[in-house]
């Protein structure tokens, strides 16, 4: 398979991207004005609430069985190191650049979160159609491709509405907080100012008891407020959704209820399907929307724009290839070779639509991601096709 044939294949989901968000973009513009930002906020709730958690729960019921969990139980691995290298990686660039802190969550969860989604979805089962494509029997290799990259979209959703939904809520809470320190503090006139010395050297001991019961209290408070958290992101309805999906998926008689032409419930699993497949048009849309005003008043700099790419796009894909090789030189992977393709890919992808989603809920550094999503994805073309001549190059 050749340089421009790869080109082709690989250009082809970025540029979808591009163009649904150009579309987005004159939506919103002055010009059009038919998406004003109630209605993006408005979409996006939608998608969070109902689009996203159909995607997750179709994809995973269908194409994740309990057999294939255990025989591509390092691809669940390879990603939790994709999102935690990346993350690292994402926290260095914070420290060397030091851009505002309702950046910093943004920043890190763009270098460790890639697409997991509709780009593997649409790039490995194109590979496998082409003539001269280097994994066998096209229409095994698609079938069999198009499950891996199914598997890898459920898993990502997961890890994304995860770890990266705790990182844009991070920095949402990080702005409240310094909102709040900015206001004037209003503080009440201490009552007892007239109290004597004497009455102030005989509370002091019930003084020092009631401050250590304060911290033990403030202690247990953290972990309860730490574990509520961890719930509520369970809870999180894309969570949920990849939750329940799993559980359909691995379960054998509640995967005969939904899938298949004579499953009696098989109604679900295809309205689930139609809903979920509107979630990455909106989510890009909503994305372009943005744009237009992230252009105009973005505070990113061309460094921070550098850092990530080079993350993304040289040192991610590099480590992803040392660490497929090792396992595959370790017996931890299947002997197929599009299996390991589809591994090393995980650490080239740009970073997930998701993110959007995310930074438009809680209301923070919306058009800084458009800003972002628009270069890291233009040099997506690029980097897709440079890396993937290099990964089949060395599998096959």
């Amino acid at each position: 398979m050749g340089f421009w044939s790869l080109l082709e294949v690989a250009s082809m989901p970025v540029i979808q991207v591009l163009i649904i968000s150009l579309v987005g973009a004159f939506l919103a513009s002055d010009r059009c004005k038919l998406f004003p930002v109630e209605a993006r906020n408005s979409m996006n709730k939608v998608v969070f609430v109902l689009f996203a958690p159909a995607l997750m729960f179709a994809n995973l019921a269908q194409t994740v069985t309990l057999e294939d969990i255990i025989s591509w139980w390092f691809m669940p691995v390879n990603m939790g190191l994709t999102f935690l290298i990346g993350g690292l990686l994402g926290w260095m660039v914070v420290k060397i650049l030091k851009p505002p802190p309702y950046l910093e969550g943004l920043i890190v969860a763009t270098c460790s979160s890639g697409n997991m989604g509709n780009l593997p979805i649409i790039l490995v089962p194109a590979i496998c159609d082409e003539d001269k494509s280097p994994f066998g029997n096209r229409s095994v290799c698609r079938t069999v491709g198009l499950s891996y990259a199914s598997f890898s979209m459920a898993l990502g959703g997961f890890y994304i509405w995860t770890y990266t939904f705790r990182l844009i809520k991070g920095s949402a809470m990080k702005i409240k907080a310094m909102e709040e320190a900015e206001k004037p503090a209003i503080r009440s006139s201490n009552s007892d100012l007239e109290a004597d010395h004497k009455t102030h050297l005989l509370d002091a001991p019930e003084d020092e008891e009631k401050e250590v019961v304060k911290e033990d209290t403030g202690f247990w408070r953290k972990v309860a407020d730490f574990l509520h958290e961890i719930l509520e992101e369970l809870l999180a309805p894309p969570t949920l959704g990849a939750i329940i999906g799993f559980v359909f998926g691995a379960v054998k008689w509640l995967r005969n209820l939904i899938i298949g032409d004579d499953a009696p419930l098989r109604i679900i699993q295809s309205t689930a399907k139609l809903l979920g497949d509107g979630t990455i048009p909106c989510m890009t849309i909503i994305l372009g929307g943005n744009l237009i005003k992230g252009l105009r008043s973005s505070a990113v700099k061309p460094m921070v724009v550098l850092g990530i790419v080079c993350v993304r796009y040289i040192l991610l894909p590099i480590i992803g290839i040392g660490i497929v090789l090792t396992a595959a030189s370790l017996g931890f992977l299947p002997a197929d070779p599009l299996f390991q393709y589809v591994l090393m890919l995980q650490f080239t992808l740009p970073p997930a639509m998701n993110i959007g989603t995310m930074t438009q809920l809680y209301n923070v550094a919306q058009d800084e991601c458009s800003v972002l999503m628009l270069w890291t994805y233009l040099i997506a073309i690029l980097a897709l096709t440079v890396w993937s001549t290099i990964f089949l190059h060395l599998l096959v």
